[in-house]
């Protein structure tokens, strides 16, 4: 398995994730994250016959033909993208053999040098907060390594990412148990807090009793409060939110409730969202935001709407064409804002 990263941020010789972000974005000038949403119509047919001729029709190949998918589309653009974002609903419906596709391509991102961000939403309190902190952020336990095995040891879980995305409405003894697993570990986490969807959440827009602000906005405060001491050595947090391209004014308003803190933005190409309206709330130093490209990314090969359109066997090379694109369009776009150092 790939190295993974170890030690709190600024106590540790490994950087964190908040500066792992930060030194991605910068040598690769991009803010470009490539989502991984396993969809099996959208997987050109040649790869779904080998995996059966090979494994049946059977989970097992469900499985082996999304890690073939997402290892070919890591192969391809890599060197575009700061970091994955491997949805788990998608892997996850098909059980043990879905889980080991996303643990697998955990190992592989990692292993070309991309952040990982595990789009899990989970949430909860108690002890079942912190089992999804320690899988997804930190260790497990583990059998002893002594004479007793059941003098328990811990390990490194071995669906391990660099970040997690989660959800905040369970509260503080939600979000402090994933908060202290960043702060251990140097992994991160987005809480989501804007979503890209239109319409937007009702919950998320409810109007607070105690002020006129919506709920997403007393997220935010929250999100402030539960970030700090997170900081990297870029002073930017390792915990941030989760910000929809598709309401550019909500993010100037995120961006003024949250300074120190990562955006990822969903919402750019399939959703509607253009390059300007995914590059507010960028810092002035070029930092502050990354933006999520999925289906529209991973399946150009097949995107009637886009310019990649190619036979199936071009796939890869497709979904490389359109990183190449989005990566320039976000950087033109952070460079026409004045917000573009690199």
């Amino acid at each position: 398995m790939a190295e993974r990263p170890e030690g709190e941020c600024a106590m540790s010789s490994v950087a964190c994730f908040s500066d792992r972000l930060c030194e991605a974005a910068q040598t690769k000038k991009s803010i470009l994250l490539g989502g991984l949403d396993f969809q099996p119509r959208c997987i050109p047919p040649h790869l779904i016959k080998e995996v059966v001729a090979h494994y049946g029709r059977t989970t097992e190949a469900m499985g082996r033909l999304a890690l073939r998918f997402n290892c070919a589309i890591i192969d391809a653009a890599h060197d575009l993208l700061v970091g994955v974002k491997p949805n788990l609903a998608f892997l996850e419906r098909y059980g043990q053999w879905g889980i080991w596709a996303f643990e697998e391509t955990v190992t592989y991102a990692q292993a070309k040098g991309l952040l990982v961000i595990a789009d899990g939403k989970r949430n909860d309190g108690g002890d079942t907060a912190d089992a999804y902190a320690d899988a997804y952020l930190g260790k497990v336990p583990f059998f002893g390594m002594g004479a007793d095995p059941a003098d328990l040891s811990q390990i490194l879980s071995p669906v391990r990412s660099d970040c997690l995305t989660v959800t905040p409405y369970i509260g503080e003894d939600c979000i402090s148990r994933f908060v202290a697993r960043v702060k251990e570990h140097g992994t991160g986490i987005f809480v989501v807090t804007k979503t890209s969807f239109k319409p937007n959440s009702y919950v998320e827009q409810l109007q607070t009793s105690d002020s006129d602000r919506p709920v997403w906005q007393k997220v935010a405060f929250m999100v402030n409060e539960w970030g700090r001491g997170t900081e990297g050595a870029c002073g930017l947090r390792n915990v941030g939110v989760v910000m929809g391209a598709t309401y550019p004014n909500d993010a100037v308003i995120m961006r003024g409730l949250l300074p120190n803190a990562w955006l990822l933005k969903p919402g750019y190409g399939g959703q509607g969202a253009s390059a300007q309206d995914s590059v507010v709330g960028i810092r002035d130093d070029g930092f502050g935001v990354v933006v999520n490209n999925s289906r529209n990314f991973t399946y150009a090969w097949q995107n009637k709407k886009g310019k990649h359109q190619c036979e199936p066997e071009k796939f890869a090379s497709a979904a490389r064409l359109e990183a190449i694109d989005n990566r320039d369009e976000l950087a033109s776009a952070a460079r026409e804002a004045g917000k573009w150092p690199f």
